[in-house]
């Protein structure tokens, strides 16, 4: 049953190898689910993977389409100078490959998933000066593992990609200041369980803060926090974010399976 959920087959005759189809499919649901939670910002903002195999090569949703007509067929496969690949009838937005370039093109072994949005509460914490505060359970997850960027305008200019890595350093997880969030993952549900906690603890500080006076968790609680989390992750029997996510995959199909051709 596991399997049914967490894999599809590929179209008749497409030239797209089952690693690849299943890894197309598992991001075209994460379009989907990001269009579910409304954390989209018209057709802006992207998710990308890496397509496994030697080659350099990551997937992006087509320019100009709403999150909802993702499908695991039209995401657009291009290198990490920006040339398409395969497929690409609508293009690419050239804003959105230099940042999840900047962190394709290091090959690094656990990075192979950038998830970027701009949500509201993403946005607003983004343009605090004190950024992520440890007020919530879920935002002891990323104390001291929560790295920040610096505004540099629209992300145009391919010499951007340097200082984006620079500024990422062996975190997961990071606020691009006056701009948005951004996370990274070995796989696809493990990106999006961590997309959906950065979130939701932004979420969490606007109201809490709109409601009253903060009380942050003290250093020590929250780093013992952050690290139980791990030893919690580490016990358990599947790879982080798996059964989560097929949990979400099972209520995307009751929904709507579209994403799956």
């Amino acid at each position: 049953m596991q399997d049914e959920i967490m894999t599809a087959e590929r179209p008749t005759g497409a030239r797209i190898s089952q690693a690849e189809w299943d890894v197309r499919v598992k991001l075209a649901a994460a379009y989907r689910l990001v269009d579910y939670h409304g954390w989209t910002e018209q057709i802006y903002g992207h998710l990308t993977a890496r397509v496994p195999g030697p080659e350099n090569h990551f997937l992006i949703n087509p320019w100009g389409l709403n999150y909802d007509e993702v499908t695991a067929s039209n995401l657009v496969k291009i290198d990490v100078e920006g040339h398409v690949v395969a497929g690409g009838e609508h293009g690419v937005n050239f804003a959105g490959f230099i940042i999840h370039s900047a962190i394709h093109m290091t090959r690094s072994d656990e990075n192979h998933v950038v998830m970027h949005t701009h949500t509201r509460a993403g946005m607003a914490i983004a343009a605090l000066q004190e950024g992520l505060l440890p007020i919530s359970m879920f935002a002891t997850v990323f104390h001291n593992r929560l790295a920040y960027h610096a505004y540099e305008g629209a992300s145009l200019y391919p010499d951007e990609r340097e200082r984006i890595v620079q500024s990422l350093g062996p975190h997961k997880a990071m606020i691009l200041r006056n701009h948005g969030l951004m996370v990274v993952g070995k796989t696809v549900p493990e990106c999006f369980l961590r997309l959906y906690r950065l979130e939701r603890a932004c979420q969490v500080q606007l109201d809490a803060a709109a409601a009253g006076t903060l009380a942050p968790v003290p250093a020590d609680i929250a780093d013992r926090s952050a690290a139980d989390l791990d030893s919690y992750q580490a016990m358990q029997p599947r790879a982080e974010g798996e059964i989560e996510f097929a949990a979400l995959m099972r209520k995307l199909d009751r929904i709507d399976d579209g994403y799956r051709h």
